[in-house]
């Protein structure tokens, strides 16, 4: 009775909250930043609570008495048994990248409650859904990869073009995230130091872990919680030192550097740098979000964006396209990502030691990073409006005041921070800005503001780094899988040789387009990319659940399908419109043909996603009539099983 006592109050709360955040309550009043936290922190409990376990129970009948790949397939190298909090570390940090900071910071232009809705209701229907299907499934699947489980169960051609996507899409979101990680660290020798040393603490942890005291979770925790304390602060003594050349790098530099490491921790087993990296890296992510929510306690700003601007309708300075379906592809991983389908059936199936601890990882995992979101759209919302152009947009003052949003604070936050902070489009900026803003209203922080803003860039660049080199590891499971339909030993997941040449292709591909790209042209790439790649995989869930007998709770996964379709098509169609457009009236050849080949790339993976939506209708047909028999790959075995 107390329990049910406990959760009618959360839902009553969660109610009050979004009534007031969308105006229901005091329409003319500005909205205080807490309520955005309060809606969001006790809509996702009891989302977990109550729609995760209907996943859990009725959807996927996960079942803890079945062995997964981790414990059946034990190698040392890919598939190995990992604490369920470690690897929850591991995957919150694999899957939070650069969308749930950088995503909601753009997307604020609309207003604050067109994409804080968005973050709510797609993290918890969508995205979370679209996790915790996908890992379940494949768990059930040896630890495949969404591409061999498309060709398993969709068959050949499906298979294929999902295979080809998928691989095109996850370059394109590397290279969008990577490119994030280096307008972040470009010239910041404080946060690329701290940065460089969380590697030398991985392999610390991984080794004192698995090889000095195998099992110690809690002694490597505070092993590692506290040297991380140390590099953060370490960092603040590079700039000026003899060391800051080493570590003050451009765009080249950090591309190479990001190049190294990438193709390193690809090929390295997973135990000694991925895992342990990403889950030192958690504690930064969880540790600073749960700060800022603290700050905004303390601080309780108001939300200084309006709640819908007139950019709904298109035209606006950050994103010129129109709310629909721009600001969905926008915010990207802060609702629902593709990418997490990558993770959830790369590393993390391989690592899982009991299938009830998939809605912790798979669903509880996404909510955590929604909730990152908000805090990110709130560091974007307590801006004035026109500083908020002023830092995103490169026009002058006065056309930005014609705009409508006349400049106030901006210089002043510039001196604040100690930089130039006008004209630095992208997000990142901004949204160092205001984490900064937030964390030095913290008591006793006052007057650390350029700290915190530096430590924000730092932040921004750990986020999405952990994102880079899982998701290299999950495009080297791919290439090898696709490589060995011409060359058969390129299948085998333990030859060297193999590893090392195919990890080697994707570094070089994500790298490349790094190199010649920029914000406007990868970062929308990304989003269309992503939120494509998100409908097939929603697609493939689908398909498994009509196989497996769950017709009847296929609506879980189809009706957030049709609308990823949906919006993707419609953002595909518009960015090549966009980007010929661009290659007509670019000053250079090279320029020209740079915009024809991303229209083209665009163009090729809405294609594939189209050939691979088709087969699936087809053999949904086939199955829901009986005129096509069921074949499952699910591979299960109890743990009384002889």
């Amino acid at each position: 009775m107390l329990g049910k006592l406990v959760w009618l109050v959360i839902s009553a709360v969660a109610a009050i909250s979004l009534a007031v955040v969308a105006g229901v309550v005091n329409p003319g009043e500005k909205v205080n930043a807490l309520w955005l936290v309060t809606a969001a922190a006790c809509f996702y409990l009891v989302a977990y609570r109550f729609y995760g376990a209907f996943l859990a129970a009725k959807v996927l009948s996960l079942d803890a008495h079945l062995k997964t790949p981790a414990r059946r397939l034990a190698d040392g190298m890919d598939y190995h048994p990992t604490n369920r909090w470690v690897l929850f570390g591991h995957h919150f940090a694999a899957i939070a990248g650069a969308g749930p900071l950088i995503g909601p910071m753009l997307a604020a232009q609309f207003g604050y409650l067109p994409g804080f809705l968005w973050i709510l209701i797609g993290a918890v229907v969508v995205g979370a859904v679209h996790d915790m299907v996908i890992l379940a499934a494949s768990v059930r699947r040896n630890g495949r990869s969404l591409a061999r489980i498309a060709k398993d169960e969709i068959g050949p051609v499906g298979g294929l073009a999902a295979s080809l996507a998928i691989l095109f899409i996850l370059i394109v979101a590397l290279a969008g995230l990577g490119l994030a990680v280096v307008n972040s660290l470009a010239n910041s020798p404080w946060g690329t130091f701290t940065i460089f040393l969380t590697i030398p603490i991985a392999l610390f942890m991984g080794l004192y872990l698995y090889k000095l005291r195998p099992g110690r979770v809690g002694e490597v925790s505070a092993i590692g919680f506290v040297l991380l304390l140390l590099a953060v602060f370490s960092g603040h003594f590079i700039p000026g030192s003899p060391l800051e050349p080493f570590f003050s790098l451009g765009k080249g530099g950090l591309t190479l550097a990001m190049a190294a490491y990438g193709l390193i921790a690809s090929i390295l087993p997973v135990w000694m740098l991925l895992c342990p990296r990403d889950y030192i890296s958690t504690y930064m992510k969880i540790g600073t979000v749960s700060l800022l929510a603290v700050g905004v306690i303390f601080m309780a700003p108001t939300i200084q964006m309006p709640a819908v601007t007139s950019f709904v309708s298109g035209g606006g300075p950050v994103i010129p396209g129109k709310l629909f379906p721009f600001m969905f592809i926008t915010i990207a991983c802060g609702a629902v990502s593709g990418f997490h389908s990558l993770i959830s059936s790369g590393t993390t199936p391989k690592m899982i030691m009991s299938e009830r601890e998939i809605p912790m990882i798979g669903y509880g995992a996404m909510l955590a990073e929604g909730f990152v979101s908000v805090m990110a759209l709130v560091a974007a919302t307590i801006l004035i409006p026109g500083d908020y152009f002023a830092i995103n947009t490169k026009l002058s003052f006065d056309a930005i005041a014609a705009l409508g949003f006349p400049i106030d604070r901006v210089r002043e936050l510039s001196a604040m921070v100690g930089t130039d902070i006008v004209g630095r489009p992208g997000g990142a900026v901004s949204l160092a800005v205001g984490m900064a803003s937030i964390l030095s209203s913290l008591p006793g922080m006052k007057g650390l503001m350029p700290y915190w803003y530096n430590f924000a860039l730092m932040f921004e660049a750990l986020f999405i780094l952990t994102t880079v080199d899982t998701g290299t590891r999950v495009a080297r499971f791919l290439l090898q899988e696709l490589g060995s339909r011409v060359y058969a030993p390129l299948g085998r997941q333990r030859w060297l040789p193999g590893i090392i040449f195919t990890s080697a292709v994707v570094v070089a591909a994500w790298s490349y387009l790094i190199w010649s790209g920029n914000v406007s042209t990868i970062w929308p790439m990304f989003g269309v990319s992503n939120q494509l790649l998100a409908a097939i995989a929603l697609g493939v869930g689908t398909t498994i659940l009509i196989k497996t007998g769950k017709v009847r709770y296929a609506w879980t996964t189809l009706i957030p399908m049709a609308f990823m379709y949906v919006t993707t098509f419609a953002a595909s169609w518009d960015l090549v419109g966009i980007f010929l457009g661009k290659a007509a009236t670019a000053p250079a050849a090279s320029e020209a043909l740079t915009f024809r080949m991303n229209a083209g790339l665009v163009a090729v993976m809405a294609v594939l996603a189209v050939v691979t939506l088709i087969d699936m209708l087809y053999k949904w047909y086939g199955y829901l009539t009986e005129k096509r028999p069921i074949a499952t790959s699910e591979v299960l075995e109890y743990e009384d099983a002889a």
